[in-house]
């Protein structure tokens, strides 16, 4: 794999674009994009598990029951969640998209993000939806990005290259998500293309295999969103021979895929609500995949945990904590824990309990803004990695005042 640029726009056949529409007060902020490609593709999606969904995603769910679409649409600032007319708002938009395009509306995937139970104005989309469409282009990705990113303070946008049959193929994503993300999908909306010759059965095969492992890995705040999509596209115009079944072609595809949700997901919780540090979460030496995702969730989304890493406090024993409380089944007493980061390596803990370690080390370690905490089960050979941030009180500034 080699890293592009493009986004959303690597692969061949998309355009996208994104524009300030006016459902956001502030005109600086774009607030509408379009993905759009030149043929039909072949499509998979998945969604949030909480109970309260947004509007869009029941549209969206009936448009690509028959495995295909063509274009994307979504606007910032409003998640249409909660609205008793929200599925004729999501309608609505795709039908813009059609009038303006001539792509049929139920080949239009729609999605929404912003503040829940607010009504949805469709006259601002409506009326700049020619403007958008004027401006798609092969360069639109981060406008794109920029249009779908809500409390997010830098763009999520990434491209890869890779060959198949001895055909370059691409990929790229575009993603928005700061705060109300926990595991168990989608935690955010992500939108990615690619142009590899694929079916739209093995696709979905292909994205449900590898969530499990990125997307439903990451936690900012312990809140499930209500408006999670994670859409991938393909235009299927690489010119490799079709993925029609599991192979070696199907592995490396989903090898690729999973590189590019990793990365996608890392961003996120990078740059979760007033976050100053990432925190990875590797777990080894599991007897089973299912435990050591866990535990990995369990960890990163401990909230004494994330504080003590914002002070830079080895505090070891909220992560031991956070392990014990693990619904799963484990040996507490052969726990190992380890502090990573570029500034160093320590043992804080082993077969769970306490060593002693030096605390300046140990507070110089966790002064960088990307943390790893290594925890060794001694029980098997299964792995797993979360992402999380620390808990911040910008965390708490931002989502008081979110809505006002």
């Amino acid at each position: 794999m080699k890293k592009i640029k493009g986004g959303v726009c690597a692969a061949k056949g998309f355009k996208a674009n994104g524009i300030h529409c006016g459902i956001r007060k502030n005109k600086d902020k774009r607030d509408l994009a379009l993905i759009m490609s030149d043929t039909d593709c072949a499509v998979a999606s998945v969604y949030t598990q909480n109970k309260v969904k947004g509007a869009p995603i029941a549209v969206t769910k009936r448009n690509i029951a028959d495995g295909k679409a063509r274009a994307i649409v979504c606007n910032s600032g409003n998640a249409n969640t909660c609205n008793f007319d929200g599925e004729q708002k999501a309608q609505a938009m795709c039908e813009s998209v059609s009038k303006h395009t001539g792509i049929p509306a139920s080949d239009v995937v729609v999605a929404s993000t912003g503040v829940i139970g607010q009504p949805l104005d469709v006259t601002p989309i409506e009326n700049g939806m020619q403007q958008l469409v004027d401006g798609l282009s092969t360069s639109g990705s981060t406008n794109a990005a920029l249009a779908i990113m809500t409390t997010d303070t830098v763009v999520k946008e990434y491209a890869y290259s890779f060959v198949l049959d001895g055909k370059e193929c691409h990929i790229g994503g575009i993603a928005k998500g700061s705060g109300m993300i926990h595991p168990n999908m989608a935690t955010m909306l992500c939108f990615v293309t690619t142009d590899v010759n694929i079916t739209s059965a093995m696709l979905d095969k292909a994205l449900h295999k590898v969530v499990v492992d990125t997307f439903n890995m990451i936690s900012v705040d312990g809140d499930t969103s209500t408006n999670d999509m994670l859409t991938v596209m393909s235009s299927c115009l690489a010119g490799n021979a079709l993925i029609d079944d599991k192979g070696k072609n199907f592995n490396v595809f989903c090898k690729v895929l999973k590189k590019m949700l990793e990365t996608l997901s890392r961003a996120i919780a990078k740059d979760g609500e007033g976050a100053t540090k990432l925190i990875e979460c590797k777990v080894a030496g599991a007897k089973s995949a299912k435990i050591a995702r866990a535990i990995a969730k369990s960890v990163i989304t401990s909230s004494l945990t994330k504080a003590a890493l914002f002070a830079a406090d080895a505090n070891w024993g909220r992560i031991l904590c956070a392990i014990g409380y693990t619904d799963a089944d484990f040996d507490i007493d052969k726990i190992d824990v380890d502090l990573i980061s570029k500034a160093g390596k320590i043992a804080v803990c082993r077969n769970g309990v306490g060593v002693e370690f030096d605390e300046d080390t140990a507070h110089t370690i966790l002064l960088e803004d990307e943390i790893t905490i290594f925890i060794d089960c001694h029980e098997g050979r299964a792995k797993a990695t979360g992402w999380g941030c620390d808990l911040t009180y910008e965390y708490v500034k931002i989502n008081a005042e979110y809505r006002t």
